[in-house]
């Protein structure tokens, strides 16, 4: 926005000068200016000034950025050379014999606009500028703390309160002022000459006390515009403050009990937030033992502690103790085959005697010596991870704690094998067995007893081995458990599975109504497989004929009349029993389907383990009729067809359709076809309209006859005559050709003796005609 302000206002001042330069190029040239000049020069000189008359209503103005502003310049000088405006914003060119000139902006955006009015007199031009002060206020203002959003401070600390005034100018008109609840407590002016909006801060510095808790602050900003303008205020929210100061702690530096002895020793503690008081002995925290005994003597440090500070006391609590908790045995996590330490000791009077409780191997070391018991393991394998329980007892009683060891890179295997790891039975068919061993002597010698056995529905047996009852145990979940030493319980489970190929297999259609199957529809077919387990073993195929409709998806499985909302269990994840499922399809249907079947077959996928092949039982079919509407062949029946004059064409109408469609010809009155079926004889020219009809829809297919003269007779009968004609010519031609190269005329009139020559014509008997050739 101010880019583009200073953009227009650049463009004005351009625009102003450009019409300045124009107006005095014309007085210039219209006036004597050197003159003018001259005197101009003089007056200045000698100090002698005319005063301006000019005056200017307002001659200030306060305008709310983006309002209309108009101020009127006016002069009593009737012999003068012009006036006009110069404005960034809505200035005005020179204007003659004019005694009044405003200046009006519609919206006033320009922040530092100082519009003159000037007046050509007839030695000089004067000018005057109205003040115009463009303001712009904020709605709200916001306040904030360097101590963060919620406002807590630090006793003692310095931090500073900044009220942002967002978007406000002139800085030099506001005033902020800061509230302690309702008292002012400091006041902030601002010296800052700029015209444009800024977002101006004010910024109050405190140093909290713990008085200063719960207190408020908040700042108010005004405006003072002067008489011509507003007065503009406006608070900010309250600044809750909450200062947080440092605990005081005061507790007795020695204090004795006796055993199971109530507890009076009490510690006074004061500070803001409230402080936690904590209770350390040895470095571990406790709580302070009401009715102490034996194993809570000692030295106990108590400390207060808030968000500030932490403060403590130390208090020897003296107490006669009988054994005492474990100490030093702490969780211990290792590389594999580094050396492990687990240390145990006790306090207790007398002296406790200790023994350990773990899962025991060969690279183990115990060793007891002043009061203290040790574990060491060397070369640590996955064989040591597991719990170390430390007893110590004496007399009086007894305790125990316990750490655990962790092997690093080592993973810790159950030591139990089943054979075989996975059983796949027929239902009501021969059974077997599975074997839960353990797989070394160590894990043998290491297992609690009568902690070896199957848990089969939480039936529990401590027998090596189990056998299925193929007749019921459908949801067996046989596992082979062992509980060990320092291990405690762990178990594999038999994957074990028995299946029950189905009863039966049927295929019908979900909606009753298919007697009227229409192309275009779509088939829902549901195929139900009864009495079949486990469901989710199962897989249903759909075939068209002896095609799988792979191409289309099937709804999942789903339990025959299962009903959730009365709480009944639908997944067939989960129930392992004989189930009656079903699985639909849809298939959009066309006319290729009509007569089709249908069938599904369901499978029992169960792995490698089960049956090879997959035991699969099939539907009976399922045939379909598609009723749908008639197509004309338009192959054997051309859109035009010649008919020649007295030779009748036969125009036949085929057309496909189910239910088979009706043919029917329709043709003008005035012509007189014979119709047999769907044959159509006809020996005039005209539009014959073949309509095919079903109970599904009805179409038509129009064919324009037209009539032809056989001229073929007559043009066979011109070609006979025209090669009459031409076998005449030619043997005419063909006899005056013969006659004139084949035969020869000769005379016999006055025939002479002579040579033999070419002339002379001989018979068979040496005597010779004379002969004259005539041609």
């Amino acid at each position: 926005m101010r880019v583009i302000g200073y953009q227009r206002r650049r463009g004005a001042e351009r625009s102003w000068n450009k019409r300045q330069r124009r107006h005095c190029s014309s007085q210039m040239s219209e006036s004597r200016p050197f003159v003018r000049l001259l005197v101009g020069l003089v007056l200045t000189a000698t100090g002698v000034h005319a005063s301006c008359p000019i005056e200017l209503s307002p001659p200030s103005v306060v305008v709310r950025y983006g309002d209309p502003v108009s101020v009127n310049c006016s002069t009593s000088e009737i012999q003068h050379g012009g006036m006009g405006w110069e404005a960034t914003q809505g200035g005005r060119s020179l204007e003659y014999n004019v005694q009044h000139l405003t200046w009006t902006v519609e919206n006033l955006t320009d922040w530092p606009i100082s519009p003159s009015c000037f007046l050509n007199m007839p030695n000089e031009q004067c000018s005057r500028k109205p003040k115009v002060v463009l303001y712009t206020f904020p709605e709200n203002i916001s306040i904030g703390s360097s101590s963060g959003p919620d406002g807590v401070m630090r006793e003692g600390h310095e931090y500073n309160i900044t009220c942002l005034v967002h978007n406000v100018a002139p800085v030099q008109h506001l005033t902020v002022t800061w509230y302690k609840g309702d008292s002012p407590i400091s006041r902030d002016t601002f010296d800052n000459g700029s015209k444009k909006p800024t977002d101006q801060p004010s910024v109050y510095s405190l140093t909290p006390t713990r008085r200063d808790n719960g207190a408020t602050f908040r700042c108010e900003a005004q405006m003072d515009l002067g008489p011509e303008g507003p007065r503009l205020n406006v608070s900010s929210a309250e600044h809750s403050v909450t200062v947080h100061y440092g605990p005081e702690l005061s507790c007795p530096s020695w204090y004795m009990a006796l055993e199971n002895t109530p507890n009076n020793l009490t510690c006074t503690v004061e500070g803001f937030p409230k402080p936690e008081t904590t209770w350390y002995k040895d470095g571990e925290e406790v709580d302070l033992p009401k009715n102490p005994d034996r194993g809570d003597a000692g030295q106990y440090v108590v400390t207060a502690s808030n968000n500030v500070s932490s403060v403590n006391v130390t208090v020897e609590f003296d107490v006669l103790y009988a054994p005492s908790p474990i100490v030093e045995l702490e969780d211990s996590e290792v590389e594999v085959g580094s050396s492990v330490l687990l240390k145990c000791s006790s306090g207790g009077k007398p002296r406790p005697t200790y023994f350990w409780e773990y899962y025991q191997t060969a690279n183990v070391a115990e060793e007891n010596e002043d009061g203290v018991t040790r574990l060491l393991i060397h070369n640590a394998t996955a064989d040591n991870m597991g719990s170390y329980r430390c007893h110590a007892s004496n007399h009086v009683g007894g305790v125990h704690k316990t750490a655990r060891v962790t092997v690093k890179g080592a993973k810790r295997e159950c030591p139990i094998e089943i054979t075989p790891d996975r059983m796949v039975l027929r239902y009501r068919g021969p059974s077997q067995n599975a074997a839960c061993r353990l797989t070394s002597a160590a894990a043998a010698g290491n297992v609690k007893e009568k902690t070896h056995g199957w848990d089969v529905r939480g039936f529990v047996t401590f027998n090596e081995s189990w056998s299925a009852d193929t007749r019921e145990d459908w949801d067996a979940r046989p596992v082979c458990t062992a509980t060990f030493w320092g291990m405690g319980e762990c178990n594999k489970s038999l994957d074990f599975t028995l299946y029950k190929t189905p009863d039966n297999i049927l295929i019908r259609p979900v909606h009753d109504a298919v007697s009227q199957l229409v192309e275009g529809s779509v088939l829902q077919l549901r195929c139900d497989i009864i009495s079949v387990a486990p469901a989710q073993n199962l897989v249903v195929r759909w075939y068209q004929g002896n095609d799988t409709l792979e191409h289309l998806i099937g709804g999942p499985l789903r339990v025959t009349g299962c009903l959730p909302e009365n709480g009944t269990n639908c997944d067939i994840g989960e129930i392992r029993s004989p189930l009656n499922v079903s699985s639909t399809i849809s298939i959009p249907l066309n006319r290729t389907h009509s007569g089709a079947e249908f069938s599904c077959v369901a499978q029992m996928d169960l792995g490698a383990e089960g049956p090879q092949p997959p035991p699969n039982v099939m539907s009976g079919p399922f045939n379909v009729t598609v009723h749908y509407k008639p197509a004309i062949n338009s192959k054997k029946l051309p859109k035009r067809i010649p008919v020649f004059r007295g030779y009748p064409e036969e125009l036949t109408c085929e057309a496909d359709g189910q239910p088979p469609p009706k043919i029917q010809w329709l043709y003008s009155p005035d012509k007189l076809p014979r119709v047999s079926e769907d044959t159509l004889t006809v020996s005039e020219a005209g539009i014959y309209n073949c309509t095919a009809t079903n109970e599904v829809d009805s179409v038509f297919y129009v064919v324009e006859v037209i009539l032809k003269e056989d001229y073929l007779p007559l043009i066979a009968g011109f070609v006979a005559v025209t090669v009459v004609a031409i076998s005449i010519v030619f043997l005419f031609i063909y006899s005056i050709y013969y006659k004139n190269t084949r035969m020869r005329r000769y005379s016999l009139k006055n025939p002479k003796p002579n040579n033999h020559t070419g002339n002379v014509a001989h018979n068979g008997w040496d005597m010779q005609f004379p002969m004259t050739k005539l041609s």
